[in-house]
């Protein structure tokens, strides 16, 4: 099927800067072993990738706003959706030379009263390493390509594969989590820890993943991520199961059976 024109400029975006981040991870390997390391080089690469989706985007949408990784928030007209873009998640992957990271564009419409901004009508989750784009719009359903998402069918907590983020490093709080993971782990088929968010949630909305929860995002890890779970009719809430347009502070996600059983899982733990 032929890509709608909101998403074909999206995917084109993502595919020129994916193209140079694999031609970048390809570098990785020989810059371990320097006595620099690799780290400046991953920087660089990111801010490269995000001004080449930036450039892309601006000159397709001249009057729209973006919410960038590196560069931050930069105006558009207010009464015309915004961009909300993570140019690598999964950096630290990358740095390691691990070929599981993403490039994850989303579009946030404004409000109608003018107070802020809403609903998150359209995204793309592109993976370069494997050449997927996960996309999806409002209504349209989630795509993998040309083929339809739907969430996986699995109702038994005992067959699920959940997916999370481990806190790290002065990020997340490691009490909750292990809270949570006490309360999860024993009921559940296995969990996973891959550490690229927005392809944790594609790969739910395609049915890999059973349910996923994350806490300490930020709202391009998420944007696009959530919008496909739903059109591949998952549930995605904060923790206390409340429903808003991104999910970043507080992620929980699952099919309709799954994410009551792990809500009721999660907020018992909280609980205690």
């Amino acid at each position: 099927m032929a890509l709608p024109g909101l998403i074909r400029v999206m995917e084109r975006a993502a595919r020129k800067a994916g193209g140079r981040l694999r031609r970048d991870f390809g570098e990785i390997e020989h810059l371990q072993v320097s006595r620099k390391g690799p780290s400046d080089f991953v920087s660089k690469a990111d801010q490269v990738a995000e001004r080449t989706i930036y450039d892309e985007l601006i000159h397709a949408r001249p009057d729209w706003g973006f919410v960038l990784e590196e560069a931050g928030t930069i105006e558009g007209d207010p009464t015309k959706p915004r961009w909300v873009v993570d140019p690598l998640d999964g950096t630290s992957n990358f740095l390691h030379g691990i070929p599981h990271f993403a490039i994850s564009i989303a579009v946030q419409e404004p409000k109608l009263d003018g107070s802020g901004w809403g609903e998150v009508t359209a995204g793309v989750v592109y993976q370069p390493i494997t050449d997927e784009t996960f996309w999806a719009e409002k209504t349209r359903g989630a795509w993998l390509q040309d083929g339809r998402l739907r969430v996986s069918s699995r109702s038994r907590l005992p067959e699920a594969l959940i997916a999370t983020g481990i806190p790290y490093g002065g990020h997340g709080d490691f009490g909750e989590w292990g809270r949570i993971f006490a309360a999860i782990g024993p009921q559940v088929a296995g969990i996973r820890r891959y550490g690229a968010a927005s392809l944790d949630l594609a790969w739910l909305a395609a049915g890999r993943f059973d349910g996923f929860w994350e806490s300490d995002l930020s709202d391009w890890d998420t944007a696009a991520g959530c919008l496909l779970v739903r059109e591949a009719g998952g549930f995605v809430s904060d923790y206390r199961g409340r429903s808003q347009p991104i999910h970043a502070k507080q992620v929980l996600a699952a099919n309709d059976s799954l994410h009551s059983k792990l809500h009721k899982l999660l907020a018992g733990a909280l609980k205690a």
